[in-house]
């Protein structure tokens, strides 16, 4: 064969293959984690939209966190906003539901459906529904649903409205209560518009709509009181439907119907459902391409599911305006167009905003942006925040290691000075979820005077106080730096040393007793010492002094036999707290729950390298899969998948705010990652089923013998080699 018909040959080959290789889009699976207790939905949305269209399957009870059980066979409807593996319930708003037949007033519209019939990708899912011969396909934008409905040839077509639906707590649970105010218009025969006003866990929460039918509805019948001022539920029907297809564009808005109405316009108008699909599945590739890996389908699909899900939330609830309503429920504009909420902060400043800082820096910038403007309202940071407002969920002021560590990184396009107040003010001046006047004149939160998880709040504020302490070194504040600097040393004065566990402790310097290490516990059911977790779990929480700790425990000997311990320990569970989310273990060691997700990294701290990535390679293996109860947790906004992406990439951050990732071990052959507009690419030569020890590292093809890698050497770009072996390595 000739050189120049060889060349283009080869070219020619190169690019079949190219185009015949599967996109990144096809490896996610959005059922993965809809079984079990992982709380996700399949339904449709874009990368930190505002919109999560997606089917309900129940709406009351921690069972429907997310509107959707895997385990369930029937459907109520589609509602436009969903939380992604939170453990707490809301959203749900806005539902729709196509039916055939009779109006039957105050009556579910529910149909039965199989999972044969029903289909999900990113940006799109659809359902047979067999007790009306429906297909419903949903797609979505920023701020808009889009619904594709076919029914049956020659059949009555309705859609039902109902402004009365949204996942609300308690057990069964009152659909009728949540809602204050509701209403809507009938704007034309193709246009309705409205808005909920509801009581939840995101407080007093207004969702405005308007509503596009591509043909128009003949009349409408009421299924709830016509003079009701809420709950307002209206089925619209249609004569012959071209094609039997209705398409349904919904827009929302937290500030106002008009502001819905140019989301919808901005993002839909003129576009079928098939151009707002598409444009979404682009979106998602985008994302997703920042990572590239070599391995099985299996793990392609279990790790850009975790990638995906990692993208849901933080969600952006800015209006294309860039309007927004904020935490006092006022409307302000963000320049940016860009205000961050669903920050769920003491999951996912664990893993899930560090992986942020290296994937997508303008989204860290965003989101520390978002918090100082939550500060500027409400006078601290934010703690749980629900769109735009504060839930005060769980403990510490994990802001705050999220902002030190974008600011450390050089992630700083926001107003850097404004940032360090709302930190110190957060850590220093008493609000509803602090008492900094205990913390310091005690150096720990005596278990008598702060009543509920007063050693794990203590330790949590720790890592707080350490973050502040190093972003005012790099401030050149050097008082507040040893202020904080000495208080994030407080876990000293709670470890127990006949037990080795850290322990409540009671303003007068006495231990609390009876002392139960295994015992669960938890504020919102029985009070307790910890969160979610018992002493064996809130132990090994001080991310930001691991030698300190280790020191505590009377050196590295000893504090390797204790953690060898706490992988061997019975695995039971047991107490009157919130013992649902202590799932997952591995003797008292608990994947399906935060406190625990930086502790296997500590062997390699310790010196132990091979006992970390034992325990790694078994997590990854045993507590993840492509199925729907893939998740031994909830996913928490995406701190559980991004636990496993750094995981399968051979680091961690321990200490979340240091920048620095401690190793464990490589599950891929080879990962690249898009830094910048630089490729960082981490190799495992040799890594098979027999070869799961690390022999040796080298950064750049030079030795590397430090416990972990920097952040600054990966945004530089290279390659990271690890040297595998079916023996381990001890030191």
């Amino acid at each position: 064969m000739k050189r120049s018909v060889f060349i283009i040959y080869c070219l020619c080959i190169g690019t079949i293959a190219y185009a015949q290789r599967p996109t990144l889009v096809s490896y996610v699976n959005p059922f993965i984690g809809t079984g079990g207790t992982g709380h996700t939905f399949p339904g449709a949305t874009v990368p930190n939209g505002m919109v999560q269209l997606s089917p309900e399957t129940g709406y009351a009870g921690w069972e429907y966190c997310a509107g959707y059980r895997h385990e369930d066979s029937t459907i109520l409807g589609f509602s436009h906003t969903h939380l992604s593996g939170t453990g707490a319930l809301d959203l749900g708003d806005i539902l729709l539901m196509p039916f055939i037949g009779q109006v039957k007033p105050q009556e579910y519209y529910k149909s039965t459906f199989t999972h044969q019939e029903e289909k999900a990708s990113p940006g799109y899912y659809s359902v047979q529904l067999k007790t009306f011969g429906v297909k419903a396909e949903l797609t979505a934008a920023a701020h808009v649903g889009v619904h594709r409905y076919t029914f049956p040839a020659g059949q009555q077509a309705n859609v039902l409205l109902d402004l009365r639906h949204g996942l609300v707590g308690g057990s069964p649970g009152r659909l009728d209560a949540h809602v204050a105010e509701s209403n809507f218009k009938m704007e034309s025969r193709n246009t309705l518009s409205g808005y909920t006003i509801t009581d939840g866990w995101a407080g007093r929460k207004h969702v405005y709509f308007v509503m596009q039918l591509d043909q128009p509805f003949r009349n409408y019948t009421w299924v709830s009181d016509p003079a009701a001022k809420r709950n307002q539920r209206v089925v619209l029907h249609f004569n012959k439907l071209a094609g039997s297809q209705l398409q349904v564009k919904v827009g929302i808005s937290s500030v106002s119907i008009e502001n819905a109405r140019q989301n919808l316009n901005a993002e839909a108008k003129g576009l079928g459902f098939d151009q707002v699909h598409q444009h979404a599945q682009r979106q998602w590739e985008q994302e997703l391409s920042r990572v590239n890996i070599e391995g099985s389908r299996t793990q392609q699909q279990i790790f850009y599911t975790a990638l995906y899900h990692a993208l849901i939330a933080p969600n952006n609830m800015a209006d294309v305006n860039g309007q927004y309503r904020g935490a006092d429920n006022k409307v302000y504009t963000s320049k940016a167009k860009a205000y961050y909420s669903t920050l769920s902060l003491w999951d996912t400043f664990r893993a899930l905003d560090p992986l942020y800082t290296i994937l997508y820096p303008q989204k860290t910038n965003g989101i520390v942006a978002s918090m100082i403007d939550h500060y500027r309202v409400v006078g601290y940071l934010p703690i749980w925040t629900l769109w735009g407002h504060e839930n005060f969920c769980m403990i510490g002021n994990h802001a705050v290691p999220v902002i030190a560590d974008a600011y450390l990184k050089g992630i700083r396009n926001y107003d850097t000075a404004k940032a360090y107040e709302a930190i110190r003010t957060s850590l220093t001046v008493n609000h509803r979820n602090s008492n900094w006047d205990h913390y310091n004149r005690y150096g720990y939160l005596p278990s008598d005077l702060y009543k509920v998880e007063a050693v794990s709040t203590t330790l949590e504020n720790g890592v707080d106080d350490w973050s502040a302490a190093q972003m005012a070194k790099a401030m050149g504040k050097t008082a507040d730096q040893q202020m904080f600097a000495k208080r994030s040393g407080f876990y000293h004065n709670l470890f127990d040393r006949s037990t080795d566990l850290m322990r409540g402790k009671k303003s007068d310097g006495t231990w609390v007793t009876p002392f139960d290490p295994f015992k669960i516990s938890h504020a919102s059911t029985s009070g307790g010492d910890y969160t979610e977790g018992n002493a064996w779990h809130y132990t090994w929480h001080v991310m930001q002094d691991v030698d300190g700790l280790i020191k505590l425990m009377g050196g590295k000997a000893r504090f390797i036999a204790k953690l060898d311990s706490l992988f061997t320990l019975e695995s039971k569970v047991y107490g009157d707290g919130a013992t649902v989310d202590v799932s997952g273990l591995i003797g008292q060691y608990v994947q399906g729950n935060e406190p625990s997700h930086h502790v296997a990294y500590l062997y390699t701290l310790a010196g132990a390298p091979h006992k970390a990535q034992e325990k790694i390679n078994t997590i990854v293996n045993t507590l993840y899969s492509n199925k729907a109860d893939g998740l031994s947790g909830n996913d928490d906004c995406g701190q559980m998948s991004a636990w496993y992406i750094f995981s399968t990439l051979g680091f961690y951050p321990v200490n979340p705010a240091s920048g620095q990732y401690v190793f464990g071990v490589p599950a891929f052959k080879k990962a690249t990652l898009r830094v910048g507009d630089r490729s960082f690419t981490v190799v495992a030569n040799n890594l098979s089923e027999r070869n799961r020890y690390i022999e040796s590292i080298k950064l750049n093809g030079k030795r590397y013998t430090l416990p972990y890698i920097s952040h600054a050497d990966i945004m530089e770009g290279g390659q990271l080699t690890f040297e595998m072996t079916d023996r381990p390595t001890l030191n």
